[in-house]
């Protein structure tokens, strides 16, 4: 394919799929997040070598939204439904936006010319609090809108007013062989304006933040009322 699809991707309604529900449906929040992402990237099996060229996120339904670059092959536990992406952007337009995101920032010793160290920007923020029990919800919104305020001087747009921030987790997910994943993620939504149309819709395409491949960094998009 030359363009770009938004799929939307739910488990099939059949007592075949019902039979491996428990398996499916975590409640573990890591665990879930694993079988998430085995789940979406069995969308996209096929060849061994490929690298992630789509972003995903599941709602709070269950469903899950992805973007990709290439049709998803067929599924015999889901069923999928796909259009082109293709958002006519122009300087001022005003977007409700939804977002699941692993918000980090790079943080170097003092002095230190080396590459910095991603660190979780609520953490680290909550560090700095002698009270973080009190502030953690303070801190949470506060430390989100900063970040994503940031996100949009790199990518091309502007909030228009303070996000609502919320959501806020730390999974962690078991490999096979080797250490573990820990992330976090934040939920955000509200409504930004668009600055820089080329430069918003290139980072639509990339993800905000890491940890893409376990549900974060795709922004869903709509326009504001």
């Amino acid at each position: 394919m030359t363009g770009t699809l938004l799929i939307r991707a739910r488990l099939k309604r059949n007592p075949s799929i019902a039979a491996i529900a428990r398996v499916l449906v975590q409640p573990n929040p890591s665990r879930q997040a694993e079988a998430d992402h085995r789940l979406v990237w069995s969308l996209f099996a096929g060849d061994a070598d490929q690298k992630r060229d789509f972003l995903w996120r599941r709602d709070d339904r269950g469903a899950f939204f992805i973007l990709a670059r290439r049709h998803p092959i067929e599924s015999a536990i889901f069923d999928v439904e796909a259009k082109e992406f293709a958002p006519c952007l122009a300087t001022g337009d005003r977007l409700q936006f939804s977002l699941r995101a692993n918000a980090t920032r790079a943080v170097k010793p003092p002095g230190s010319q080396a590459r910095g160290k991603r660190a979780d920007v609520v953490m680290a923020a909550l560090h700095a609090q002698a009270d973080r029990a009190a502030m953690r919800q303070q801190v949470i919104a506060e430390a989100g809108s900063a970040w994503l305020a940031t996100q949009g001087e790199k990518h091309g747009f502007a909030l228009l007013r303070p996000p609502r921030v919320d959501g806020y987790e730390t999974l962690r997910i078991p490999r096979v062989h080797g250490r573990g994943i820990e992330i976090s993620t934040l939920d955000f939504d509200g409504v930004l304006q668009v600055t820089d149309p080329a430069a918003f819709h290139a980072a639509l395409l990339l993800g905000f933040g890491h940890a893409k491949a376990f549900g974060c960094g795709l922004m869903l998009i709509r326009r504001a009322g």
